[in-house]
């Protein structure tokens, strides 16, 4: 295992992982998404047979009308994972990309929902996603929901969150008891630590390991073929991230 390694290069390795857990055929990655579409590309390298869909990808964009082919091929069934995060996640897995505050959210405003709502409920698995983990984020309950982590008895989904991975550890979601247990802590992290941290309960299901770092592997894949493939979409994350810059 190697030591020398960037915070944003263990998620994306952590999420590559996720990826291949389950057999995934199409994967879709929302705008300004570089962890995840770096983990996906990842998964790639590594072989996986999936088929990557790119929204902010700046050529070679299979969506040549935006987020309404994004909808309809999710509407149809043949979307298999998306990503998203919220402003706020509470322990039901509930997303709040609305606000805080009296309605719609007054006191401190997201970006929106957009079509989070929708792409929760008809992806065949979602990967929730959040480099802050913090009490201000993690809350006990969302202020407002834009999009519901469970539904009630009768209410058709497709699917529910897989996982949330955070700059602090990885939970595993469970829909059948509406909770996350946790998975593994990252280096310097503790079961207290991320108890601490967090402002909803969790379950822990006996000794919890360590995130496992990048191998070499790993690393070298990240900072040489999925870099090359990244590097027109998200310059300046390869720049910070990976230290390489698009050629003058």
């Amino acid at each position: 295992m190697s030591t020398d390694y960037r915070p944003e290069e263990l998620l994306a390795v952590t999420l590559a992982k996720l990826i291949r857990a389950v057999p995934t055929h199409h994967i879709a990655v929302g705008a300004a998404s570089p962890v995840p579409a770096a983990a996906c590309w990842l998964a790639v390298k590594q072989g996986a047979p999936v088929r990557l869909s790119l929204l902010h990808k700046r050529s070679g964009n299979p969506f040549t009308e935006g987020t309404r082919e994004l909808f309809d091929l999710t509407g149809q069934g043949r979307i298999d994972l998306f990503f998203l995060g919220g402003g706020e996640i509470d322990g039901q897995a509930n997303l709040n990309l609305i606000g805080t505050g009296a309605w719609p959210g007054r006191e401190v405003r997201f970006p929106g929902s957009f079509g989070s709502a929708f792409m929760y409920f008809m992806s065949g698995r979602t990967i929730l996603f959040r480099e802050e983990h913090s009490p201000r984020v993690l809350v006990e309950k969302v202020a407002n929901i834009s999009a519901p982590g469970i539904s009630e008895p009768g209410v058709y989904r497709r699917g529910h969150a897989q996982a949330l991975v955070t700059g602090r550890c990885v939970f595993t979601f469970h829909p059948d008891r509406g909770r996350f247990s946790l998975t593994s802590v990252h280096e310097g992290e503790t079961v207290e630590s991320v108890r601490a941290m967090t402002g909803f309960d969790f379950d822990v299901e006996g000794e919890v390991p360590q995130t496992p770092a990048p191998t070499a592997e790993e690393l070298a894949l990240l900072r040489g073929s999925v870099c090359d493939e990244m590097m027109e979409t998200y310059p300046e994350f390869c720049a910070r991230v990976f230290n390489r810059k698009l050629a003058a």
